[in-house]
């Protein structure tokens, strides 16, 4: 197992996973992205594992009819993975959490925030397993947390416990995926975890919840988000498409919000999102209830994309940088986060 923050094996696992793009795009292709006459273009998306609405835009191919691209989906387990991927050039875009995006960008990987896929609010959360004898927070001292590194939860997780007056150094956080995290759980491996689903539905059937992502950023003032990215030379030669790519992810974002009733674990939509996420069709209504869908209007505001270095998102990544710098993750802090945010695709869906 790994000792909790070690800095130099921090950045190490850093750069060897999020910072190395060069050695990486052998792994995993040449880039798919290009423009040949008479053909359809091509783009990879990157996606993980997270219960939200598109997932029902991507099952049905709506992205490659709204824009005429060939559209390949590459499944990745963590958003140190899809930053990896992209700093590659093997994918255009992909999802991945505000922290391994501020750390993707405090290392100097291309790339922009242009979407918001959800504010995560409670749907990720510190679970202790039962037997564990963890009943709080304060109780984590010499235990053992498995969490993704460089992830929202990641970062939250160290949030969690400085807020409760826990050293992190007094604390084994083993690095894990989400799919390790729930083989690692069932073992009996770990004491907790800081995950969302569907590994989170999962390890709450035998687990207690000692704290939401969403009661952190009440308590704290850090909130997390999950976003799309992209290629900055991408989107500058594809602009179009990526304008109509946001008009997708809007579409079933507001069929959502305007029909929760609807998306029940037996309707299509909600099928589709259990398929392509790899979650129990009956837990999704409920995962989607935990997170908040901001719309295009208001991703155009300052509250995310809106506003240059004062917009929300940029905000919310200097501060997740600086706390990363200060355990050892990441060694570098950008003054201004708004480099990394490009608000034109969200300001051109709310303006029709």
């Amino acid at each position: 197992m790994k000792h909790a923050f070690s800095s130099s094996r921090l950045v190490r696992y850093f750069i060897a996973t999020v910072a190395a793009p060069a050695a990486l795009a052998a792994t995993f292709g040449a880039s798919a992205a290009h423009a040949d006459t008479g053909a359809p273009r091509e783009v990879v998306i990157a996606y993980q594992d997270m219960v939200v609405p598109w997932r029902y835009a991507q099952a049905t191919g709506a992205v490659e009819k709204a824009t005429g691209y060939k559209v390949t989906y590459r499944k990745l387990a963590s958003g140190a993975d899809v930053i990896r991927a992209l700093a590659s050039g093997s994918v255009q875009l992909g999802e991945a959490g505000s922290s391994p995006i501020a750390a993707g960008l405090s290392q100097g990987v291309d790339i922009s925030l242009f979407w918001v896929l959800d504010n995560i609010n409670d749907a990720e959360a510190l679970v202790a397993r039962n037997g564990s004898g963890v009943t709080s927070v304060a109780a984590l001292k010499g235990k053992t947390i498995g969490v993704p590194y460089v992830s929202t939860s990641h970062f939250h997780t160290l949030v969690a416990l400085e807020q409760a007056g826990v050293n992190p150094a007094d604390v084994k956080i083993v690095n894990l995926r989400p799919p390790e995290v729930a083989a690692a759980w069932q073992r009996g491996d770990i004491d907790a975890t800081y995950i969302w689903d569907p590994v989170l539905a999962k390890v709450k059937q035998n687990g207690r919840v000692l704290i939401t992502s969403g009661q952190v950023a009440k308590a704290t003032g850090k909130a997390t988000f999950d976003g799309f990215v992209v290629d900055r030379r991408f989107a500058k030669d594809n602009a179009d498409f990526v304008a109509k790519f946001v008009k997708v992810l809007a579409a079933t974002d507001a069929d959502y919000s305007a029909n929760r009733a609807a998306w029940t674990a037996a309707s299509p939509k909600v099928e589709a999102v259990a398929k392509e996420s790899g979650a129990n069709a009956q837990d999704v209504p409920a995962s989607l209830a935990l997170y908040a869908f901001p719309t295009p209007a208001e991703q155009a505001s300052k509250t995310w994309l809106g506003g240059g270095a004062q917009s929300g998102a940029a905000q919310s990544l200097l501060a997740t940088a600086t706390f990363l710098k200060a355990q050892g993750t990441i060694q570098n802090v950008l003054t201004d986060y708004s480099v990394g945010v490009d608000p034109q695709f969200v300001q051109r869906a709310a303006a029709h």
